[in-house]
């Protein structure tokens, strides 16, 4: 059974938000609800640790599912997707008109419907 010092010893992602009134936001964006305030990034650090150790303790007190990190090396960045062949014709078509490969025309298309920036 998994207890609060393995998943305070989990590598979580910590989001740190510049406060416009002063100060910083804290959070771990995969335990939703585990934030935090400082005046400074180190403070908000230890503040945070706390936090995270107080949500865990809750969640594992209420059986509640803890979200493990998410790394970037469990990513290959491929997938195979299956498509009908009419979509794929349109793809290929459409990708031919911007001069671009299909795989790159396919990572615009998906980077823009999910509103994100392309790393690549």
């Amino acid at each position: 059974m998994k207890n609060i010092e393995y998943y305070m010893n989990l590598n979580y992602k910590i989001e740190v938000i510049k406060d416009e009134e002063g100060g910083y936001v804290l959070k771990y964006p995969e335990l939703k609800g585990c934030i935090t305030c400082a005046d400074t990034i180190d403070e908000g650090i230890n503040l945070l640790n706390d936090a995270k150790r107080s949500w865990l303790e809750s969640a594992l007190e209420d059986g509640m599912l803890i979200p493990e990190p998410l790394e970037e090396e469990n990513f290959s960045g491929q997938f195979k997707l299956r498509m009908p062949k009419s979509l794929h014709k349109e793809l290929m078509e459409k990708s031919k008109e911007e001069g671009i490969s299909m795989n790159q025309y396919c990572v615009y298309l998906l980077s823009k419907g999910a509103g994100i920036q392309s790393k690549s």
